[in-house]
């Protein structure tokens, strides 16, 4: 069986005059605000939102309300590439955050057509706003700052329920054309069998190791209940780790169903065969029409989350300030979703 919606990958080239539009909106915003994560600016993205060009607002818009698109790529912004300073080498050593305000400014507010940001508790030490860079160690890693390896396509977060809609990257620079790696489960040709087991809760996913990396442990414990929420999410990755529940891949309309997929941290009972050949004949089916994404500076790929899987080709890392470099945000469409979950309801920190 054939499983699509639509066409899916759009890619919107922004005008001149829509250039300017923009340049002048974050000018402005830049004399207000120091920092894109700041918690006036993200009070106010979706409003400031609403002055971004109707073109690219309309095309979001359907990507949201009637996902005609599983992703899309928004491009024709520049970026200044020494004004933004050097690749850092660690996601939490940017030696000056000022530097990309433009930029995770820009990033935020188109992110904002399509939900709410927020940052998880137990990756990034909270932020809100990633750095994805490569760093030092981290070369054979399944993670973001990963290089040598080529890392493994899945959706973000799928062992987690409260995981993104979307994910937004900006490509801050990329001299060498590094692609991220992107397959639609529209494009995807499904037996109806395996179909059938996919959409049983029959597999087990972890957590990735960006949530249960040791050095987001070594800070002091807040104190009172911002304490007592990061322990606990902790403790709930922790056991998602250990003893993770049986969960479904595929949910929703079973002519156009939803994922979450991420064979890298999977595993199947040893007693279901016929849940093991299922998600290896999805994993083959996806490898088949896995495509690449080449973001240029200025270029933001929104991703839904729910349809379409991401990853990124191996590269060698130099670690002289020219490396690869985007910035990531994650976007829920319902944000009360996590209420309990977080200090307040206008925080954006998922623990």
């Amino acid at each position: 069986m054939h499983l699509t919606t639509a066409d899916t990958l759009a890619r919107f080239a922004l005008t001149r005059r829509e250039v300017d539009e923009i340049e002048g909106l974050l000018s402005r915003l830049m004399s207000r605000h120091d920092r894109a994560d700041n918690p006036g600016f993200l009070a106010a993205a979706a409003l400031h939102a609403q002055e971004l060009p109707l073109r690219l607002r309309s095309t979001l818009g359907a990507m949201r309300t009637r996902e005609t698109n599983a992703a899309c790529v928004v491009s024709g912004l520049p970026v200044n590439d020494a004004a933004i300073g050097p690749t850092p080498r660690h996601w939490a050593r940017q030696p000056d955050r000022g530097s990309t305000l433009r930029e995770e400014l820009w990033l935020v507010l188109v992110a904002s057509l399509l939900g709410e940001i927020f940052g998880w508790a137990t990756q990034q030490n909270g932020a809100v706003v990633h750095d994805i860079s490569p760093s030092p160690g981290h070369e054979h890693t399944q993670l973001g700052s990963g290089s040598s390896e080529t890392l493994a396509w899945h959706t973000e977060e799928a062992f987690h329920p409260l995981r993104c809609d979307y994910l937004a990257l900006l490509g801050l620079r990329n001299h060498d054309l590094i692609p991220t790696t992107f397959a639609s489960i529209g494009d995807v040709t499904l037996d109806s069998e395996v179909r059938d087991v996919l959409f049983q809760p029959r597999f087990r996913i972890r957590p990735d190791d960006s949530h249960l990396a040791a050095e987001d442990r070594t800070a002091e414990i807040p104190p009172g209940r911002e304490g007592t929420l990061l322990l606990a999410a902790r403790d709930r990755v922790d056991q998602m780790n250990s003893s993770p529940q049986r969960v479904a891949v595929l949910s929703g309309d079973p002519v156009a169903p939803y994922l979450a997929i991420d064979p890298y941290y999977m595993d199947v009972p040893g007693d279901d065969p016929p849940a093991r050949a299922a998600l290896d004949a999805i994993c083959r089916a996806i490898d088949r029409r896995l495509r690449e994404i080449v973001l240029r500076p200025g270029d933001i790929v929104l991703i839904d989350n729910f349809r379409a899987v991401h990853g990124r080709a191996s590269f060698r890392a130099r670690y002289d300030g020219t490396d690869r470099w985007f910035k990531r945000v994650n976007i829920t469409r319902d944000l009360r979703k996590s209420r309990a979950h977080r200090l307040a309801c206008d925080s954006r920190v998922v623990y």
